[in-house]
């Protein structure tokens, strides 16, 4: 069956990372006197970060309530904003622009989501210009649906707006098992990992992908088989 839509994560899919999230927030943690290790975030990546943060306290065996979780995620946003818009390090992951430019030559739809709130999302995406330079049809955040990953929420959603009606159509693409287990609950025709973010191969492996590759343009070959 041919591809309609690819949907590939944000940071450490095709925005680079360098570790950016898990420092961002330990930072968020410490302004409200609490010490975390960076350890304890990486296995949280993709998800939606008051999830992530709600997660991290309970580890941490510290009672917490929605003003808690409100207050370290606005922290962690101002933290991931001032990078995105300002940090010299933060760049497409290598071959990101080549493999969006050969998926629009090819007629398929592109998409981005992410664990990131629209906020962030919307720096990333306005200072690649993808969105103008016609690279990315559209992208969606986890705080524009009910619940984000591993729900399948915001691939449905990017499939409903593409008039895309078979999930067996759609690719996704991430760096983490929680972009794995999206795109099956999605019912994706292929679920694709990659190594360039938060997870190893090793790790990756034992959520079971189709495909695990070491960078994006690796993905042209699946794609076109």
């Amino acid at each position: 069956m041919s591809t309609r839509l690819v949907v590939l994560d944000m940071a450490g899919t095709t925005v680079t990372d360098d570790d950016a999230v898990a420092i961002a927030f330990q930072k968020a943690f410490l302004q409200h006197g609490i010490m975390i290790l960076a350890d304890e975030v990486k296995p949280l990546m993709g998800y939606k970060k008051t999830f992530a943060i709600g997660k991290v306290l309970e580890m941490n065996e510290i009672t917490y309530d929605d003003e808690l979780v409100e207050n370290i995620h606005n922290a962690f946003v101002d933290e991931m904003i001032d990078h995105y818009q300002s940090s010299p390090e933060v760049q497409p992951a290598p071959y990101t622009e080549e493999l969006l430019a050969w998926l629009k030559e090819k007629g398929i739809r592109v998409a981005l989501n992410t664990g990131f709130p629209k906020v962030i999302a919307d720096v990333i995406v306005e200072r690649f210009q993808w969105m103008k330079r016609n690279l990315v049809d559209e992208y969606i955040a986890s705080d524009e649906v009910e619940h984000g990953r591993p729900f399948p929420y915001m691939i449905e959603q990017l499939m409903r707006s593409g008039g895309i009606t078979d999930s067996k159509e759609v690719v996704k693409v991430g760096d983490t098992e929680v972009d794995i287990n999206e795109g099956r609950n999605a019912g994706c025709g292929i679920v694709v990992a990659v190594t360039s973010g938060a997870f190893s191969r090793s790790q990756l492996q034992q959520y079971h992908p189709d495909h695990i590759i070491d960078n994006l343009k690796e993905l042209r070959n699946i794609i076109a088989q």
